[in-house]
């Protein structure tokens, strides 16, 4: 199908950190006719809902960034609730979907599908070829599912849904908690704290050793909106930066952000987490996509949005 401007685009999860940058990088783009429900208002885990609300908007394109997401904690101590509700998520939305004439269905999936051990940088080839991370497999299990089933209906109905597996994101929106955000923003709030505490010294968990790849939202939903034009097959697409940096190199990037000139020192007793995680996203740039938000600017924009909300 031709997706224009005026096509009904629902954005399922557009409160999230995806979802949001999805809606802005539409309206931005001039894409006039979005739809989008609150929870509150469209429980996604409740198939006859979810049944209801295709039946009587009938979208054209759906972008699934809805999901229940966590840390390794929550994960670790909510595994039923991990697992089943983003079954019951992607399985509503992309049923009816399918069955109320959606034309384009693009689903996002996560970089921890990947074996523990993959080889490093992760092809998409790499997917099920050995044991997950313990601690996040009852989330990477159901995206996984999600993935299949993407397939399943493209393999038995033609319905043209695809799947893109992003790396670690950040950006405005982010989730700032310490005790359940991701390491980026945990950094931005840990070295802000010390800048106004004054405190002479930040201690980071961990070696610094580790490689991690981080892109920002705002590319993530620029690559999915691309791809949701240009795009059309069962083969998952990775969606990164291409490179990565150390933690130590992101905690220094972080202390520079922010203006925070006391001493950084790494607790070596603490855990280290997978020495290295990185996208091959060479597929992506095959298909005429590349990021545009170096590492720099974007803490800087995200650090911005962060002292706006909660500084």
């Amino acid at each position: 199908m031709e997706i224009n401007l005026t096509t009904k685009i629902y954005v399922a999860g557009h409160r999230g950190l995806v979802g949001a940058a999805l809606v802005r990088a539409l309206q931005s783009q001039g894409y006039e006719n979005l739809i989008s429900r609150t929870r509150s208002e469209l429980d996604l885990c409740r198939q006859g809902a979810v049944e209801d609300f295709f039946a009587k908007e009938r979208p054209q394109v759906v972008l699934l960034a809805a999901a229940k997401v966590g840390g390794i904690l929550a994960n670790d101590s909510y595994p039923v609730d991990f697992l089943r509700d983003n079954l019951l998520i992607e399985t509503n939305i992309i049923e009816s979907a399918y069955r109320y004439g959606c034309q384009k269905l693009v689903f996002l999936g996560s970089s921890c599908i990947y074996p523990k051990l993959a080889p490093q940088p992760m092809q998409e080839s790499h997917l099920l070829t050995g044991p997950l991370e313990p601690t996040n497999e009852w989330y990477a299990v159901a995206k996984i599912a999600g993935i299949k089933l993407c397939q399943a209906y493209r393999k038995q109905h033609g319905f043209d849904a695809i799947s893109l597996m992003p790396t670690n994101l950040y950006g405005p929106g982010d989730n700032f908690d310490l005790q359940t955000s991701h390491v980026l923003p945990a950094l931005i709030r840990k070295f802000h704290e010390a800048k106004v505490n004054q405190s002479p010294q930040v201690s980071v968990w961990g070696s610094g050793k580790p490689r991690r790849e981080f892109l920002h939202v705002d590319d993530l939903a620029d690559a999915c909106l691309y791809l949701m034009q240009h795009y059309a097959d069962q083969e998952i697409i990775n969606i990164g930066w291409g490179e990565d940096v150390s933690i130590q190199q992101l905690a220094q990037l972080v202390a520079d952000t922010v203006g925070y000139k006391g001493e950084v020192v790494f607790d070596t007793s603490k855990p280290d987490g997978t020495p290295r995680k990185l996208l091959d996203t060479s597929r992506l740039t095959q298909l005429g996509w590349q990021p545009k938000i170096t590492l720099k600017k974007g803490l800087l924009d995200t650090y911005r949005w962060f002292t706006e909300h909660h500084g």
